[in-house]
Order: C-alpha cells, then structure tokens, then sequence
C-alpha cells in the first residue's frame, strides 16, 4: 500500500490526519508520524515517551529560558 492511500496515524495518540495536521518525523533510523497535539510532548517532556519510541528516555529536552 502507497503512503499516499493509507491512513496516517499520529504514533503517540493515534490520531488520523483527517483529525489533526501531522508531521512526519524521524528518530533512530525510524520514520513516524506525530500530530500537532502531541509534537509539545516530543520537544519537552520526551521521557513520556517510553514504550513509543525505543529509548525515548534519552532523548533530551528541549532546554527554553523564559
């Protein structure tokens, strides 16, 4: 199947593209697809990512200075 005929699916949530915009994504070698909802959980707490993306605990925060 083309990507271009099968659903996208955020791979933290799940979401479909007919719900939310998404962005693809690559980590490890790995491509995925990640929604606009949950691209806030990527940049600053990845560590919540564990058992979705394969040493997700050592992925660094983003560092911000407000």
């Amino acid at each position: 199947m083309s990507e271009s005929t099968m659903q996208i699916n955020c791979k933290i949530c799940g979401s479909s593209e007919m719900e939310v915009p998404v962005l693809q994504a690559r980590y490890a070698g790995e491509s995925f697809w990640v929604c606009s909802r949950c691209m806030p959980i990527l940049i600053h707490k990845p560590e919540q990512l564990a058992g979705v993306l394969a040493d997700a605990d050592k992925i660094p925060a983003a560092d911000h200075h407000h």
